[in-house]
């Protein structure tokens, strides 16, 4: 049963050298959320960071490469009854996590971040990616008859019970030297989850959301490779055509799964 009155939150960061934008993102987070950072082995003080300003934050290595492996891990890590999904690099507003609160709370599976609906935006939209943002929404809603307007936005949160319906990518560790990557652990990660909630019949609200700029650092997102691989994403998930294993249910949702020792 949902707790629509009082639900917990967590919230789900994936890291990579992000310790300088941490500084700025951690302070402004929820006193009252579960804070879960996924670090991919970064090579600065990320961890060091995070243990400083939120000793109370689940810290999990993720288990592959990718940051939809890195979600993944740390969707199972998360206890709460909302997971909501954050980027590290200080382009997401956690004053807006209210917003996708209540928008769960009144009825939706999934709360789905938007810079296109009135009251969202972007001050670090290109216009390349615009145009590219814009040219996957469309094909996106022709193909799987959706009505999203910002399909490639990963500031998202959603009800926790919905995890087994997304049929997302395993998380069984990397074996040494080899690439073990599967469908779903890279940037395509959102796309999956977008198209996935929309085969799997959810009810779905967007949010208007402002996306910042990126504060400290370079983004690991390259908008003609990532784009080409949310293009192969959304034929892929018409067709039927997936190889991922589907994240374990119940308590082994909350498996101590990589944890980082202090």
């Amino acid at each position: 049963m949902r707790d629509y009155d009082n639900p917990t939150i967590s919230v789900v960061i994936p890291t990579l050298n992000e310790a300088r934008n941490l500084e700025l993102v951690l302070p402004e987070l929820p006193a009252d959320a579960e804070i879960v950072i996924v670090d991919g082995h970064s090579s600065d003080d990320t961890v060091a960071t995070a243990r400083r300003l939120r000793p109370d934050a689940v810290l999990v290595r993720q288990t592959r490469k990718g940051k939809g492996n890195a979600l993944v891990c740390g969707f199972e890590a998360a206890t709460g009854d909302i997971i909501v999904m954050f980027d590290a690099d200080y382009s997401a507003d956690p004053a807006e996590i209210p917003a996708f609160v209540d928008a769960l709370k009144n009825g939706a599976d999934f709360a789905k971040g938007s810079r296109c609906r009135p009251g969202g935006g972007s001050e670090d939209l290109t216009i390349i990616r615009g145009l590219g943002n814009r040219g996957l929404n469309l094909l996106s809603n022709v193909m799987l008859r959706s009505h999203y307007t910002d399909l490639c936005y990963g500031y998202n949160a959603f009800w926790a019970d919905i995890l087994p319906a997304l049929r997302l990518p395993h998380t069984t560790e990397a074996r040494p030297g080899r690439d073990s990557r599967v469908w779903g652990d890279g940037f395509e990660i959102e796309t999956l989850l977008t198209c996935r909630v929309v085969g799997a019949g959810l009810d779905v609200t967007e949010v208007p959301s402002v996306e910042r700029p990126r504060r400290h650092g370079l983004s690991n997102l390259n908008a003609v490779s990532d784009g080409l691989r949310v293009l192969r994403t959304i034929v892929t998930e018409k067709l039927g055509r997936t190889d991922s294993q589907p994240v374990s249910d119940g308590t082994a949702r909350h498996a101590e799964t990589m944890r980082l020792s202090a």
